[in-house]
């Protein structure tokens, strides 16, 4: 059973915290206020373009996705377009009116989704215009992967599935077991030369040979605890990270890791939990906490905790990203926020959007891109 993330986890942590498992109306948590501070960077905005109708429909938000000059970005009920990433104009719109889950991919001159109910579908980059679809077993709520031989995506009952990226051809597929109770989300894989490596609900990780899906390792992040179903949830719905030769990873009432690229060989553990996919920056590791929201930096070294920032508790925070020296994270009343990397301290401000960001942000280059829950997008730079 996969249960919302945005309203139940959140329930789940307020209640673990308490000791309580009811609240009355006058329990309720109240974000964290904006405190004034000394903006030391300024951002500003380069242009702003309004392609999607919204990303209110669904729970989930849609992960954009860009190559080098362009930014495609989707909603919930059909409408992908691509923008030009340094003006922002529309190279192309189209409404297919499908039921976009799973956020967009983008590789090898190809756009990639999933749909909640169960499509996987690949675009020409160039037009929009529709290459393949495929079938799985249930819907996709995370973003599908693609480089130029395969796409990978992963369905709501913990399968993964490889296919032809020319021909939508299934090559194989993985299940990996459901648990009984998981938050309502997916884990994209990442695709490594001849090794794609995925993330579960079930809290492993494993390495698969790209072209006949036969294991090269597998190692377990997170171990259940608790007594209850609630408490042993312990999914992976962030994409793993790859660093050099070390993959980091982050699982709710998990743990933050590291493990080796080749053999899965684990080298730290440290105690962490996240919906999101951790972010990088010079030797540390950056990741918005699950229970309160709040953002943290461990080293990458060895997993040492190196700060935290609380002043943004129960903002409804997205996942981090690593933005031209600074940490960026959003928030559910449309603020953007950038941490200094070294101390967590703010050196940045600016607002998006009244209606909020769940999105994921991207960067490109020395551009931020944000999409607002209006699917609006907007991009920023640092000046």
């Amino acid at each position: 059973m996969k249960i919302s993330r945005s309203i139940f986890a959140i329930s789940v942590s307020l209640a673990l915290m308490s000791g309580c498992s009811i609240f009355s109306a006058n329990d309720e948590i109240e974000p964290a206020k904006l405190e004034d501070f000394d903006q030391k960077i300024s951002l500003t905005r380069v242009w702003s373009a309004k392609p999607a109708v919204s990303n209110n429909s669904y729970w989930n938000p849609l992960k954009m996705a860009a190559s080098e000059q362009t930014v495609f970005a989707a909603d919930h009920s059909g409408t992908v377009a691509a923008l030009d990433v340094v003006a922002g104009s529309e190279t192309w719109s189209v409404n297919l009116e499908l039921p976009i889950s799973g956020g967009l991919g983008y590789g090898d001159q190809k756009v990639v989704f999933g749909t909640i109910e169960g499509q996987v579908y690949s675009l020409n980059a160039e037009d929009g215009s529709v290459l393949w679809s495929s079938s799985v077993s249930s819907e996709i709520l995370s973003t599908p992967s693609v480089n130029s031989d395969i796409v990978v995506a992963q369905s709501i009952d913990n399968r993964i599935y490889t296919f032809d990226a020319e021909t939508g051809k299934e090559l194989w597929q993985h299940d990996a077991g459901a648990p009984i109770l998981s938050v309502r989300g997916n884990s994209s894989s990442v695709i490594l030369n001849n090794t794609v490596i995925a993330a579960f609900d079930n809290g492993k990780l494993i390495a698969f040979n790209s072209e006949n899906g036969l294991l090269i390792w597998e190692t377990r992040l997170a171990v259940p605890k608790g007594r209850t179903e609630l408490e042993r949830m312990i999914d992976i719905d962030g994409e793993p990270i790859l660093v050099g030769d070390i993959i980091y990873s982050v699982s709710y009432q998990g743990r933050l890791g590291a493990l080796t690229r080749g053999t899965g060989r684990n080298l730290w553990f440290q105690d962490s939990s996240s919906h999101f996919s951790p972010a990088y920056n010079e030797g540390k590791l950056f990741v918005t906490e699950a229970k309160n929201h709040s953002v943290k930096a461990f080293k990458a070294g060895n997993g040492q905790l190196l700060w935290t920032n609380d002043q943004l508790e129960y903002r409804e925070l997205n996942g981090p990203a690593d933005f031209d020296n600074t940490v960026a994270v959003a928030d559910a009343e449309g603020y953007l926020h950038l941490l200094d990397p070294e101390t967590g301290v703010f050196v940045g401000r600016a607002k998006v959007d009244g209606s909020g960001v769940s999105a994921p942000l991207l960067v490109v280059g020395e551009t931020l891109l944000v999409q607002s829950n209006n699917g609006s997008v907007s991009a920023f730079k640092i000046q």
